[in-house]
C-alpha cells in the first residue's frame, strides 16, 4: 500500500498568524504518526512564513518515520539541512510572492544547481528527491545526469487535482507514464500537491508511487475533526482507487 507522509506546514501557519507558541507542529506530527502516517514533511521557506528552523530541529528529535524536508537550493537551506540532517530532502522551486509551490523544478534548465546541492547532501547520507511536473523528460534528465545524487522524485499532482473529466484523465495518464519511467530508471517515486480524500484514490493506486505527501487538505480537515481522524480518513481514501 502507498505510504502517507503528512505535511504539517499549515499547523505552523495557524501559529504564525497570531505569533503564539501554538498550535505545535511537533504535536501534530506525533498524532499523525500514531494514526498511521509513515512520515512527516515540512517546507522550510526562505521567508519563514510557517515552518521555522527550530521546528525542523524539534521534528528531527521526535519523528519516528521518515522526516522529509522540502527546500529551495539556496546555500542557507543547504547549511540547515546539513546541520539538522533530515532523512530526505526534496528540492523544490520557490518564489517569495507565491501562495504555495506553483510547479515543479524544471531540471532541464535548473538541474545543474539541483545536482550540485544533491551531491553535497548525498555525500552526507541524506536522500535527495526533486519535485517535478509529470513529464518524462524530467525523468530522462535524472536518469542521464542525476542518478546517484538524486535518488528519487515527487510528481506534482496539482494540475490533476484542479481538472475534471477528460482533462483529468489525460493528466493521470501523464502521471502514470512518469511514474513508470521513474521505476524503470531505478528511481524512487513519490507524488503530492493539492490531493484530497475525493481525488487521491487513482493516484494512490499507481503501483510505482511509494509515498504521497499531503498537507493543506489534512490540516484543514483536522481543524474540524482532529488530526487523528483526518489521517485515518485519508488512509481509507488512499485504499479506495475508485474514488477520484
Amino acid at each position: 500500500m502507498t505510504q502517507l507522509s503528512v505535511n504539517v506546514d499549515h499547523v505552523a501557519t495557524l501559529r504564525e498568524a497570531r505569533g503564539t507558541h501554538y498550535p505545535e507542529p511537533v504535536e501534530a506530527a506525533r498524532i499523525a504518526e500514531e494514526s498511521g502516517a509513515t512520515g512527516i514533511t515540512v517546507h522550510l521557506r526562505g521567508d519563514g512564513r510557517h515552518i521555522q528552523e527550530q521546528d525542523v530541529a524539534k521534528l528531527r528529535e521526535v519523528v519516528r518515520g521518515k522526516l522529509n524536508l522540502e527546500m529551495a537550493t539556496a546555500d542557507e537551506m543547504v547549511e540547515i539541512a546539513l546541520r539538522i540532517r533530515p532523512d530526505q530532502v526534496t528540492l523544490v522551486p520557490e518564489r517569495p510572492e507565491e501562495i504555495t509551490t506553483e510547479g515543479g523544478l524544471d531540471l532541464l534548465s535548473t538541474g545543474d544547481r539541483a545536482l550540485e546541492v544533491a551531491r553535497v547532501l548525498s555525500a552526507e547520507g541524506i536522500l535527495v528527491s526533486a519535485f517535478v511536473d509529470p513529464q518524462e523528460a524530467q525523468v530522462a534528465w535524472l536518469t542521464k545526469l542525476g542518478s546517484g545524487a538524486i535518488q528519487g522524485f515527487e510528481i506534482n499532482t496539482d494540475r490533476y487535482s484542479r481538472t475534471e473529466g477528460a482533462e483529468r484523465e489525460s493528466e493521470l495518464v501523464a502521471i502514470r507514464r512518469t511514474a513508470t519511467a521513474g521505476e524503470t530508471a531505478g528511481l524512487r517515486v513519490y507524488a503530492g500537491h493539492a490531493l484530497t480524500t475525493d481525488n487521491v484514490g487513482p493516484i494512490a493506486a499507481i503501483p510505482q508511487i511509494e509515498e504521497l505527501n499531503i498537507g493543506h487538505f489534512l490540516v484543514s480537515r483536522a481543524v474540524l475533526v482532529g488530526m487523528a481522524t483526518a489521517v485515518r480518513e485519508m488512509l481509507a481514501a488512499m485504499a479506495s482507487p475508485e474514488k477520484g
